[in-house]
């Protein structure tokens, strides 16, 4: 059985953080009715498209195994049947700007007053506070967030990470978030409001680094390169390039075919309990027990010079070929793969976290399938629905619309 089977989600996200959310709970098994404008729906609809008159593959990925309702919420019968909706769904989700719901009559007050246990969830850029109004889309979270200005090299700018941690990173949040007040429901049979800031979702992401903020009061950074290189520290957490943030030295290495291949990399992590392996594999065992370089503290000053030689012998080996070696010698290693090697990755797809769909307008589309693998209640991923797909079928088997009060629906306006 389906881990959220008999949850309704009113579903009024579009873009990113918020379908991202509902996305989750739809492969979870939740009926994830996405309520979308008449004759546009979600804006990525139609956003970098790749394929003439059929939805984008940013809408398409972003909303699987949800159905569609075109519903327009200013029209006087469009409000009654969202009403209707409210009453027998459990969970509405929205990311609209500050104070959208609220112009749309239908805020937290209001439904409170509908449906009592219904729980409202919302992606916000920021939380209370002075800008709590202000529109954040993904950089400008990553920015706010700590992210961008702990990115990068030390003599480079502030940088954005190609990873999605404002928008999906939020949406994850907001997903967990919704789960854990459903579970608090059942004992207390009443809704809450649940709401996750995009600022606040990248800094609980970036809490290593706040961490290292902390630890500057005590003195430098040692397993930062800066150190080693004899770079003097300010007062905030510095950009600390490809550097492990773990405390153990760690950068990205050329590997064999790197002139050529912009990927040919791998992380590699000089890990203690691994040196004396490490110093075997690349033909350097005298450093083993010489005291220049047998501990860690003895090597922070000399990880240019430590992981030189590891480049020296990394660059004869594939990145593949590193890992073969190094993994059965417990030295952390991993390679750099491309979209294009992600895609093609045979084992992805055998575990369903990337995955074929068919669509009826662009045909075949490659996507990525649930990150959270349930062993009793594995995620089937559905393609996304066609605007408006499921009017009829929510008007009638949901909202319970029969006869003539379905064909005054149909032509008042409020769906089309």
């Amino acid at each position: 059985m389906e881990a959220l089977k008999g949850i309704k989600v009113l579903d009024f996200t579009h873009v990113q953080s918020g379908p991202t959310c509902t996305q989750l709970l739809a492969w979870f098994g939740a009926d994830v009715i996405k309520v979308e404008r008449p004759g546009s729906g979600d804006p990525t609809r139609s956003q970098l498209m790749d394929v003439p008159n059929a939805d984008s593959l940013y809408f398409t990925m972003l909303n699987h195994n949800k159905r569609s309702l075109t519903l327009n919420t200013k029209n006087e019968t469009g409000k009654q049947v969202l009403e209707r909706l409210i009453k027998k769904c459990d969970v509405l989700v929205e990311n609209f700007a500050p104070g959208a719901m609220e112009r749309m009559g239908f805020g937290w007050e209001q439904i409170q007053q509908i449906n009592p246990s219904m729980i409202m969830a919302s992606v916000k850029g920021f939380g209370p506070g002075p800008y709590e109004d202000c529109k954040v889309y993904e950089n400008v979270a990553q920015c706010a967030g700590g992210a961008a200005s702990t990115t990068g090299f030390i003599d480079g700018p502030p940088t954005v990470t190609g990873a999605q941690i404002g928008d999906s990173g939020t949406g994850l949040h907001l997903a967990l978030g919704i789960v854990t007040a459903l579970f608090q429901r059942q004992s207390t049979g009443k809704g809450q409001r649940v709401l996750a800031a995009m600022q606040d979702s990248v800094i609980n992401l970036c809490r290593v680094k706040l961490r290292d903020q902390q630890r500057l009061a005590a003195g430098p950074l040692e397993e930062y390169s800066q150190h080693g290189e004899g770079i003097k520290f300010g007062e905030t957490t510095p950009r600390a390039g490809n550097d492990s943030g773990g405390g153990q030295p760690g950068r990205i290495l050329k590997c064999k075919g790197w002139e050529n291949d912009p990927n040919a990399y791998t992380y590699f992590i000089t890990q203690a309990a691994a040196w004396p392996n490490i110093c075997s594999a690349i033909g350097k065992a005298s450093w083993v027990d010489d005291p220049e370089y047998a501990t860690p503290k003895a090597r922070l000053t000399k990880l240019n010079e430590v992981f030189g030689a590891i480049e020296d012998w990394t660059m004869t080996k594939t990145k593949f070929e590193v890992m073969q070696i190094c993994n059965p010698l417990d030295i952390p290693v991993g390679p750099i793969l491309s979209m294009k090697e992600i895609a093609e990755e045979k084992t992805l797809r055998e575990t369903g976290t990337i995955v074929e769909v068919e669509h009826p307008e662009r045909g075949t589309y490659l996507t990525v399938g649930c990150p959270v693998k349930l062993s009793a209640s594995p995620a089937q991923v559905v393609r996304s629905p066609l605007l408006g797909e499921h009017n009829e079928e929510i008007l009638k088997s949901l909202l319970g619309y029969e006869d003539s009060e379905l064909e005054d629906i149909l032509n008042s306006g409020a769906i089309s």
